[in-house]
């Protein structure tokens, strides 16, 4: 039987300055991206291109429903740390996958520099959504 993992299995932790924001926990759709830059590149006199890669670090983005105002913290802390207000800021982020045979994998985004934030609200009866998009330069993933 293959094992499968299900969002329900995974946990998204958002962590500033080592304190984990317990708050911000609506969220909705997680994604991640190792970001690898394949290169190719012929030379004379030899029939095939010889090829490489760089690593160019971890891209994620996440969606929410706004359950209180934490993941506006959450953003001002962000422009802060942007316009260099705070120094020494750390946010960092940890998503926690577990398998249904016991397997673990709790990968953690160090030092996330973040993009957009936008809010969206559709109608009078959605939920408001936050989504965001963030990046750092490594990851470390931690298998059990």
């Amino acid at each position: 039987m293959a094992q499968r993992i299900l969002g329900q299995n995974t946990v998204v932790s958002i962590i500033v300055n080592s304190a984990p924001q317990t708050e911000i926990n609506s969220v909705r759709s997680f994604s991640f991206n190792y970001e690898l830059e394949l290169k190719d590149e012929g030379y004379l006199g030899e029939s095939t291109n010889r090829k490489d890669s760089v690593f160019k670090g971890i891209k994620f983005d996440m969606e929410m429903h706004l359950a209180n105002n934490a993941a506006f913290q959450l953003i001002k802390t962000a422009i802060d740390k942007a316009q260099r207000r705070t120094p020494g800021v750390r946010i960092n982020v940890k998503t926690s996958l577990t398998w249904p045979n016991g397997d673990r994998a709790v990968v953690v985004f160090n030092d996330v520099e973040f993009g957009p934030f936008p809010v969206n609200t559709n109608s009078r009866t959605d939920y408001v959504t936050l989504k965001i998009e963030g990046a750092c330069s490594e990851a470390v993933a931690i298998l059990t």
